[in-house]
């Protein structure tokens, strides 16, 4: 597998950035802080996404931007793949926005979906990639440090043994499983053999031949009993048939005896109710003239309280007609002098409505005038005041302008105009970074160099070399202590410098800020100004306004005194009109109520006359009602005569003794099936019970053979289970040999492997070899054969030992998977942290190793420039410190010391 392109947009330090990669060893060079991982990040983010980081997703966005986008471009088993990643900031979190795999047989989409394809194409996951082919920055000493389960686990995932033991775990949980279900299924089938011997214990065959000869017997007896029963029966209904004939007469006899009674009554009542109906006719006739006469009476009544000719109706004999034309002639009279009281009820409301109206107008009138007169005052009192206010305000506007003054009179000198503060303070707070960036890594250079001098020291102390551990005696590199006290003390001026500049660029930061403020004040002072004149002129003009206002609203309070003045005599006038209208309204209800009188007369005339026909009516429906009654009469007798025949035919024909003869074979015929039914209720239960019994059993018969079917497919089942049970064991006990024998194979390739690549960058001779057991543990023998863990060796050994073993595992993989799964690029991110310089050409001897062993692809980041000789392609990176972007330039590294700078792309 090789990375061919990597391009960001806002991704962490980088605004923008696209960097082809090479095969062979390419050095990512850069000072500290400048951007260098932050390449190999965003290679391992586009492979894995959000699981490859060790911050939160919305970290990865520039700083100021909102989204951020990540593309990779590699080869792989001879195919070309190219992800893009882009994330977005969003309501304070950031999301993954886009995410898409290109491969040969078309797009993967999605987070999930594009990690599940990588991990299965590289087939290594997040951790798995970081313990073999990416060493990252301040994890060499990882695996080393890790205890020995971790590491064993580690190390089993990259060569995949955690596969075997997944699957032997697996088969032992179906051993278990199929051993939990061949228990229960033995349960089962001993249950069910139980079941089957208790059945055959209680001979159902023998039982159901029994019932059926007992249904048999009963049967046989319920049809006998049933036969003589149905004979009953019909003897029974011919005496209930003859019994309801002779009955039907008798009944019929009963009832024209009432009939002939009820129309005897029917008639006698008749007669009496026309005898009192003739007494009512009289009464009535009587009553209609004394209506009559009362109707006269209140006709006289009406014509005397009347003018003579007002009325049209003669009292000795009134008529319905004329007394409704009358009647009718009054009710108009009445309604025309109700609407001349109208009238004047409306002109007497209006007339005091108009003076009610008047009088509340002047009211309002002098109110109004008053609230003019005194708003008139308010606002002369406020013009005073504004005046005032005015002659204040050209007193500040004078202040204003002098402080400005002053302020653009401090810039005469300053290195800026007051516009280019603010760039100013941006300029020189970056320089103030830059150079505390310097304190800081010339801070981390001295620690490191006192801690190889201290280390040195402690070693020259012992009488051994600093740099080998040998005896001390003619050793070569004593001289390299005073070449490292040198550089202590380099660094320490250097550090000295670099403080100074900070104090120098701190007061230059001060100075700086100090003119922004002023540049702040001089802006604010100006709007402060240009408001206030404008304030100060809308003022001026507003007073001379409220002069006039003031005047116009005392002439105002005038001219409503003299409109209150006018409504009040209206008001009066109204008023007097009022009491006119209510004088004459008093006259008008007076002859209303003479002619309600007469009417009222003529209407209790008209009700006499009214009452009087009715009762004359009442008199001739009586008199039709007493010849009806004579008809009905006529009708009954006819019909009684008729009844007293057929009650004679009747009782002539009806026969006693056959009646009795009936009476007695119903007896005895029911006396019968009464016996019958109790014998037979018993004999159909016992019938039924038989019934039951005989299913029952037969269900049981049934329940046995299903028994055995099932107790036969039970023991065949638990056979098989016995056999699969077997073959788990094997399968478990097969993938635990099998993990065993290859991790020995492994352990085995692993320490050859090691000792090769540990030999060539550590060529001396205080160790002879390492050993690695079947937990993975390493164990360094000195020369003498005394065995050393890797923690007691030396900073700068321990991190070549762990480099050793981080290259044996990636050669380990690479020779076993035999070219069906290439690996990744093996990447080193600033692995000369723990190394002096006597151990970073070692270093280098390492990378040139594992390219001439064949890795197709290295890529090392790193500060130090020793390892710039290694480099087949130089990529440098640098941070401008204005924007404080990163940007990535290729060198062709054709020799050290002769660099040729050319821009790829950038942030510039």
């Amino acid at each position: 597998m090789r990375f061919r392109r990597v391009a960001l947009e806002n991704f962490k330090c980088y605004a923008d950035a696209d960097l082809t990669l090479e095969g062979g060893v390419t050095v990512v060079h850069g000072v500290n802080g400048s951007g260098k991982s932050s390449l190999l990040e965003a290679c391992f983010f586009a492979l894995y996404g959000h699981r490859a980081l060790d911050a939160n997703l919305d970290e990865v966005v520039t700083t100021g931007a909102e989204e951020a986008t990540v593309e990779l471009w590699f080869a792989h088993g001879g195919a070309d793949y190219h992800i893009e990643r882009r994330v977005k900031l969003r309501g304070g979190g950031a999301t993954n926005d886009k995410c898409v795999l290109e491969t040969p047989e078309g797009p993967v989409e999605g987070v999930k979906d594009v990690r599940a394809y990588v991990t299965d194409l590289l087939r290594m996951d997040t951790d798995a990639f970081v313990n073999c082919a990416y060493v990252r920055q301040g994890e060499v000493n990882k695996l080393i440090n890790a205890d020995p389960g971790t590491r064993q686990d580690m190390i089993d995932d990259l060569l995949q043994l955690g596969t075997l033991e997944e699957y032997r775990e697996r088969a032992s949980d179906a051993r278990v499983g199929v051993k939990r279900v061949r228990d229960g299924k033995r349960e089962v089938l001993a249950d069910v053999e139980s079941q089957i011997a208790s059945k055959e214990d209680e001979n159902l065959h023998e039982r159901l031949n029994g019932l059926k000869s007992d249904l048999s017997e009963v049967s046989d007896e319920i049809e006998t009993l049933e036969e003589g029963r149905a004979t009953a029966v019909e003897t029974r209904d011919q005496a209930r048939e003859i019994l309801e004939n002779h009955e039907a007469k008798r009944e019929e006899i009963a009832a024209l005896a009432d009939d002939i009674e009820e129309l005897e009554a029917e008639i006698a009542e008749t007669e009496q109710e026309r005898e009192q109906a003739a007494e009512r006719i009289s009464g009535l006739t009587t009553a209609a003239e004394e209506h009559r006469e009362t109707a006269r009476e209140a006709v006289r009544e009406a014509v005397d309280a009347s003018d003579a000719d007002d009325l049209d109706v003669a009292p000795a004999n009134p008529d319905p007609a004329s007394l409704a034309a009358a009647v009718d002639d009054l009710e108009s009279r009445i309604e025309d002098v109700d609407d001349r009281i109208q009238e004047r009820l409306l002109e007497r409301q209006e007339h005091a409505g108009d003076a009610e109206t008047a009088r509340e107008r002047a009211e309002e009138l002098a109110s109004e005038a008053e609230e003019k007169r005194e708003e008139a005052d308010e606002l002369a009192a406020e013009l005073e005041a504004a005046r005032q206010t005015v002659a204040q305000q050209r007193e500040q506007l004078a202040e204003l302008d002098e402080r400005i003054a002053e302020l653009e009179a401090s810039f005469e000198d300053a290195p800026c105009d007051p516009g280019g503060a603010d760039a100013l303070v941006e300029q020189r707070r970056d320089a103030l970074a830059e150079a505390r960036a310097q304190v800081t890594s010339l801070e981390g250079d001295i620690e490191h160099a006192r801690e190889r001098v201290t280390e040195a020291e402690e070693l020259l102390a012992e009488g051994k070399c600093p740099e080998c551990g040998q005896p001390v005696e003619d050793s070569p590199h004593v001289e390299r202590v005073d070449e490292d006290r040198e550089r202590v003390a380099e660094l320490e001026a250097e550090l000295a410098a670099a403080r100074e500049t900070v104090t120098e660029r701190e007061a230059a930061l001060e100075a700086a800020e100090d003119l922004a403020d002023r540049a702040d004040e001089l802006e604010q002072r100006r709007n402060d100004r240009e408001s206030a004149q404008e304030l100060l002129t809308e003022r001026q003009q507003g007073l001379d306004d409220e002069a006039e206002r003031v005047e116009g609203l005392r002439e105002r309070a005038a001219e409503l005194d003299d409109e209150a003045a006018a409504k009040r005599e209206a008001a009066e006038t109204a008023e007097a009109e009022a009491e006119a209208a209510k004088a004459d309204i008093g006259e008008l209800n007076g002859e209303k109520a003479s002619l309600k009188q007469q009417r009222n007369l003529l209407e209790e005339a008209t009700d006499a006359l009214d009452a009087a026909d009715e009762v004359e009516t009442e008199a001739e429906r009586l008199r039709e009602r007493r010849e009806s009654l004579a008809s009905e009469n006529e009708l009954r007798r006819e019909s009684l005569a008729e009844k007293r025949d057929r009650k004679a035919e009747l009782e002539e024909a009806f026969d006693e003794e056959r009646v009795e003869h009936a009476e007695g074979e119903l007896e005895r015929a029911e006396q019968y099936i009464e016996q019958v039914d109790g014998k037979l209720e018993g004999l159909r239960e016992r019938r039924d019970d038989l019934q039951g019994a005989i299913g029952a059993t037969e269900q049981e018969l049934e329940t046995l053979e299903e028994l055995r079917e099932r107790r036969d497919a039970l023991a065949e089942t638990v056979d098989n289970l016995d056999s699969l049970y077997e073959e788990a064991e094997q399968l478990e006990s097969m993938y635990a040999d099998l993990r065993a024998e290859l991790r020995q194979q492994n352990v085995e390739k692993l320490e050859r492997l090691l000792n090769e690549t540990f030999d060539l960058v550590y060529t001396n001779d205080a160790y002879s070899h390492i050993e690695l057991d079947g937990s993975y543990e390493l164990t360094v023998f000195q020369k003498d054969d005394e065995p050393l863990e890797p923690e007691q060796l030396s900073g700068g050994e321990r991190a070549l030992f762990n480099l050793s073993l981080r290259c044996a595992i990636y050669r380990l993989l690479a020779e076993g998977i035999e070219g069906t799964a290439p690996m990744p690029p093996l990447i080193l991110d600033e692995p000369t942290v723990f190394l002096d310089s006597g151990h970073v050409s070692k270093l280098v001897d390492l990378v040139e190793s594992m390219r001439d062993l064949g890795v197709e692809q290295i890529l090392v980041v790193s500060h130090d420039e020793e390892l710039v000789g290694a480099a087949d392609d130089l990529v440098r990176v640098a941070k401008d410190p204005t924007s404080n972007r990163s940007r990535v330039e290729r060198t062709n590294a054709v020799e050290p010391g002769a660099l040729e700078s050319e821009a790829v792309e950038g942030d510039d």
